[in-house]
């Protein structure tokens, strides 16, 4: 297919999409519950800081769910794991004070060592179920070049745990079946939604400050988060925006029409 044939059946999705309730383009902006999923401490707030800041301040309520301790984010030998996954807790309560985040959970895996299991996608599926969440956000699992596994396996958990919530039988212990609306994807080289964080750029980057472990190697991140945002805001024509790759839950399995939209 060509380019123009293929945003040609984009749009037509999209538009179907919308006459059965789904938005992605305005998902980020009306979702009254969002649960942001991270790998590690301070994942949510680069991949989607400005768009929980926002979203807080409008009024929708915003968790986060970290899956692994941290205890391995350090260049330094002289930490311990166990003080790092401590020190790396409180920065990352501290963030989320400063995002407006009602509630940060915690599964508590091994940094580096997240499990690709059954158990994992069930206790990630519970908090689904206790937060019930219009809108979940993971790292994209497809995205080319990600090195790290928890990053991979921490998208491929949410998408699985995201579908596998709202069916009554799957851990009916775990409590009453919850189904998000969306899915959007963080660190994805195929954003499909821009979301306009002007204005929120800095809470985004005070937030990411209160990550004092991780400074060392900060600095140059925030200043490339900067020119990211400033490209991602190009795209909408506004000032700093962060993309994400929004699907409807119900084009997460055996529909290939995500890749296009």
């Amino acid at each position: 297919m060509s380019y123009e044939e293929i945003s040609r059946l984009a749009d037509l999705i999209r538009s179907y999409l919308k006459q059965y309730g789904y938005d992605i383009d305005k998902a980020p902006y009306t979702a009254n519950r969002i649960l942001c999923i991270a790998p590690h401490p301070d994942d949510c707030e680069v991949g989607a800081g400005g768009l929980l800041a926002k979203a807080s301040d409008r009024g929708a309520e915003t968790y986060m769910l970290v899956l692994t301790d941290g205890s391995m984010g350090t260049s330094k030998p002289g930490i311990s794991r166990d003080e790092l996954a401590l020190r790396r807790r409180r920065e990352q309560e501290e963030a989320a004070k400063v995002l407006g985040v009602k509630k940060v959970y915690w599964l508590g895996y091994r940094d580096g060592f997240l499990p690709y299991t059954d158990e994992a996608r069930l206790r990630i599926a519970t908090i689904i179920r206790r937060v019930k969440p219009d809108l979940v956000l993971a790292p994209d699992p497809w995205m080319m070049y990600e090195a790290h596994p928890d990053h991979r396996r921490a998208g491929l958990l949410v998408s699985e745990a995201s579908l596998y919530s709202g069916f009554p039988l799957y851990g009916p212990e775990t409590g009453d079946p919850w189904s998000p609306q969306y899915i959007a994807y963080y660190y994805t080289s195929r954003p499909n939604v821009y979301v306009d964080i002007t204005g929120y750029l800095e809470k985004k980057l005070e937030a990411l400050k209160k990550h004092e472990s991780q400074l060392e190697g900060l600095e140059p991140l925030l200043k490339l988060l900067v020119v990211y945002a400033e490209q991602a805001g190009k795209k909408i024509g506004v000032k700093y925006a962060e993309p994400l790759k929004i699907l409807p839950r119900i084009l997460v399995h055996a529909i290939p029409l995500a890749e296009i939209i």
